[in-house]
């Protein structure tokens, strides 16, 4: 409720409009903005300027300022490895304290914004982040609101937080290049060096690379043996069509891995294949790469592989939700992640 009182009697009262300060010739500004809690100190300030009376908001019971509907909204959203701004008329940001991929509990988030009279945006989730990145903001639309509100959002979003960054985790690969005419030497094997250039971007180490042709059983045992020697991460490339001599979907299938997927709904690459190797008690992700990887700017494997490397476990029903914003428009200029690819 907002009330008018003397200045020298509003400490601790909550600002309804702002305090415009105006020296002449050198100034002309907000003294105090809208939402500002009245202290001690500002009262010679709000003197001087000619206010001798306020409009303020009478502090009630059960009545939040904006700045603390703020803090409970951080505390609802803030997980792992990332800290809050100061905050500042009722807003909040979190920042990013590591690279890492950006997960959000989307049910949560929008159950929040749901409510009314609050607000969380960020960025999207299950993208990479940088030290220092922006991740979301959050406010209190009104100058106040009701305890009882702000009870309701910790209520809706769950005992967990709505964000989270997953650190990225140091990975050993291992690379079959499958195909008869690369093995052969007929054509240049332009796959591998793109596959180093992407996996460059995160703590990856290439342990070995292997030429199995089109033999059914090397690849198998390719991949069983890369998995054996550590690798944290095993990429088949090649081979990945419907035609029959190529072999990659059977070999993997033949580790033993369990297979998530073998198809997407994104172009480029829709004959991605994901499947899990467990051994020795560890679950390795083996990737069937499509040979658009080699040519094209972006494709499935740069939405996938933030995930894998944050170990991230990916399910089939993840990878069929791709479809809407699953189509590269193969821009003159790439500006991707900035851009709708994958969202």
């Amino acid at each position: 409720m907002m009330k008018e009182i003397r200045t020298e009697d509003a400490v601790g009262h909550i600002l309804c409009h702002d305090i415009t300060q105006i020296i002449k010739d050198k100034k002309k500004g907000v003294l105090f903005k809208k939402g500002h809690i009245v202290r001690e100190e500002d009262i010679p300030a709000l003197l001087s300027v000619g206010k001798e009376h306020l409009f303020v908001w009478e502090k009630k019971e059960g009545i939040l300022h904006e700045n603390e509907g703020a803090g409970i909204l951080y505390k609802i959203c803030a997980g792992e490895n990332m800290h809050g701004t100061d905050v500042s008329e009722g807003k909040i940001e979190l920042i990013a304290d590591c690279p890492g991929l950006l997960k959000i509990r989307r049910d949560a988030l929008n159950a929040v914004n749901g409510l009314g009279e609050m607000m969380i945006a960020s960025r999207h989730g299950d993208f990479p982040v940088k030290k220092g990145d922006k991740i979301a903001g959050t406010r209190i639309i009104p100058l106040v609101i009701e305890k009882e509100k702000m009870d309701r959002a910790v209520e809706a979003a769950g005992e967990e937080p709505i964000f989270s960054v997953l650190p990225f985790r140091q990975k050993k690969v291992g690379i079959v290049t499958t195909g008869s005419e690369v093995k052969k030497g007929l054509i240049k094997d332009t796959f591998t060096p793109v596959l180093r250039e992407k996996l460059s971007e995160y703590p990856t180490e290439i342990i070995g690379q292997t030429l199995p042709g089109d033999d059914r059983e090397q690849i198998t045992s390719d991949i069983l043996r890369f998995a054996e020697e550590g690798a944290g991460l095993i990429i088949a490339s090649g081979g990945m069509s419907v035609d029959p001599d190529d072999r990659t979907p059977g070999a993997i299938r033949d580790t033993g891995a369990e297979i998530i997927t073998y198809g997407a709904p994104v172009l480029p690459g829709a004959m991605l294949l994901i499947a899990y190797l467990n051994m020795n008690g560890r679950n390795i992700p083996v990737l069937g790469l499509p040979g658009c990887v080699m040519y094209a700017k972006r494709t499935v494997f740069d939405l996938i592989l933030p995930r894998i490397m944050a170990d991230d476990p990916i399910r089939r029903e993840e990878i069929a939700l791709l479809g809407e914003g699953g189509l590269c428009l193969n821009c003159s200029v790439c500006t991707f992640p900035d851009c709708g690819f994958g969202k």
